[in-house]
């Protein structure tokens, strides 16, 4: 899997942890737990990554930065 930066932060409106890729636009997941968000957001990645290519859409580079939790 590609390192893009992942940021984990607790939604008090939505009551999980959501994960966000600020690389790939739009790009989030959320779970109950950390640990799930963080499973969720590695699918969501690879979703995203798929459905660009489909489309001929530009890939962005990782810049290989990983920050879990802000």
């Amino acid at each position: 899997m590609s390192r893009y930066e992942i940021i984990i932060y607790w939604s008090n409106e939505d009551g999980v942890f959501v994960a966000e890729v600020p690389e790939l636009p739009g790009c989030m997941a959320h779970g109950d737990t950390e640990e799930l968000a963080l499973t969720n957001i590695k699918e969501a990645i690879q979703l995203w990554i798929d459905t660009a290519t489909e489309f001929g859409d530009p890939i962005p580079e990782p810049k290989g930065r990983r920050l879990m939790y802000a």
